[in-house]
């Protein structure tokens, strides 16, 4: 299973990603999900599982309104209705939307794999949704909607079949059912489908993890007394788009006080010297995700700081060695500590702190790791999987902590790591202070009593 990276542009003189086979195989893992299900059809509301349906894209503007949808049935190739020109944009630039589709031949009801002949419509069509209610009701958007959905049912002969969506507005969701459609729950199949990635799919991610390699070396670089968080935020974002990222998701930015209990969101905190500072870089290269935290001290480290990352990174290296087929989430979770054992009343309070998902067109995929669910409802690891392993552990003060993780690809003996910005040791960061006898330490707690005989350590003090 190669993470071998070639540039992020595609070129004549090298085989890099190929978008056409990384376009089929995506479909046919998708087809072929839907072939051993007992639905009809899939509807997809999502982004990620309408680009993984219909390889589409039309910016991330629209990733929160829900107004673009895509229809997969059991005979049909994808079809896709978008918002406003990017029907016709996609009828021109996307021609893997107007492939052949088999179209019942007679009886509307016959067998899944009877006679066809090929659809004469376009996959790509104009429509859209209800705009998370800003259309008035009246409009009968959503009626509109489920009309175009059970046309498309009825001319391929599953509109009795159950109808899998994967998330939907509860006025489409009641005008399905008015249409008489039977409305299930679909998204498992999108996710059983996008749990093992193909090969372009862990090329992408591996390229997509590089370039916050690069974030990360200039965030280094960057750090000392006296930035703010945002700025760090800016910083990496700014690099990330210079390097080709379509959508930098989340830098989560977190420093000093901050860090323990984990806020999951940065602000204008001013850094300060022998800080703790953790960061989560989440952004998207041509849809593929990272998810990605690295900690740093800030011109020195207490020995509480030390100590919590050291605690950190064993949790993490013990899962690792963990990772190869045929394992479970259960054995991965078991190394990991519970809830109680730093500071937390149970699993469901400590969620996503000790932590692992897939990864791919959006950060938290199948297999999921964690002590809630995991022990319980193992889940078996296979080769192909991409996915993230997340650890945390306070610092001794009560103040700081530390926050690593790491992308692997399961092979078929293990797994590799394609997170490569150095997390073995606690690195400092930061502007390099000088005494007269030389560097300062960069391992340092308070020094508000150093120059007493008490801080010397003298005997008798």
């Amino acid at each position: 299973m190669s993470t071998a990276t070639r540039g992020t542009m595609s070129v004549d003189w090298e085989q890099r990603v190929d978008f056409d086979r990384l376009r089929s195989e995506r479909l046919a893992r998708l087809k072929a999900q839907l072939d051993t299900s007992e639905l009809g059809a899939v509807l997809a509301f999502d982004f990620a599982n309408i680009r993984y349906m219909t390889s589409t894209h039309i910016g991330t503007w629209a990733m929160d309104k829900l107004i673009r949808f895509s229809l997969l049935t059991r005979r049909t190739d994808p079809i896709m209705w978008d918002f406003g020109s990017a029907a016709k944009h996609h009828s021109l630039f996307n021609p893997w939307l107007d492939t052949t589709t088999a179209e019942a031949d007679a009886d509307p009801h016959a067998p899944h794999h009877g006679a066809v002949r090929p659809r004469l419509e376009s996959g790509s069509r104009a429509g859209i949704s209800t705009l998370r209610g800003a259309f008035s009701p009246d409009s009968e958007i959503a009626d509109k909607v489920a009309a175009k959905i059970k046309r498309e049912l009825e001319k391929f002969g599953v509109v009795d079949e159950p109808l899998g969506v994967d998330v939907i507005e509860l006025p489409i969701l009641f005008a399905l059912q008015r249409a008489g459609i039977t409305v299930v729950d679909g998204q498992q199949v999108f996710l059983e489908a996008r749990r093992i990635k193909t090969a372009d799919e862990i090329t992408l991610l591996t390229t997509a993890a590089s370039m916050v390699d690069a974030a990360y070396e200039d965030l280094y670089e960057f750090l000392k007394p006296g930035v703010r968080e945002n700025e760090c935020v800016g910083l990496v974002s700014k690099k990330l788009y210079d390097l080709g990222s379509e959508y930098v998701e989340g830098v989560n930015a977190i420093s000093g006080e901050r860090c323990s209990p984990h806020p999951h969101v940065f602000s204008d905190r001013l850094i300060r010297p022998g800080d703790p500072a953790f960061f989560d870089i989440l952004h998207s290269f041509n849809g593929y995700r990272t998810c990605y935290y690295r900690t740093f001290a800030v011109g020195s480290a207490s020995r509480g700081q030390r100590d919590a990352y050291t605690r950190a990174r064993e949790y993490m290296d013990r899962a690792i060695a963990l990772v190869r087929p045929g394992a479970t989430t259960a054995d991965i979770v078991q190394v990991w500590p519970t809830a109680q054992e730093f500071g937390f009343g149970d699993e469901e309070a400590a969620f996503a702190l000790q932590y692992g998902h897939g990864v791919g067109l959006s950060i938290w995929e199948k297999p999921i790791f964690s002590r809630l669910v995991s022990l319980d409802n193992p889940e078996i690891i296979e080769e192909g999987m991409v996915f993230a392993l997340e650890t945390y552990w306070p610092s001794a003060d009560g103040i700081g902590a530390a926050r690593i993780e790491e992308e692997v690809v399961v092979t078929a003996t293990g797994c590799q790591v394609i997170t490569k910005f150095p997390a073995e040791e606690l690195l400092v960061a930061g502007k390099r202070y000088y005494t007269v006898e030389g560097p300062l330490s960069t391992l340092r707690d308070s020094q508000s009593n150093l120059n007493t005989a008490a801080g010397r350590g003298e005997a008798g003090a």
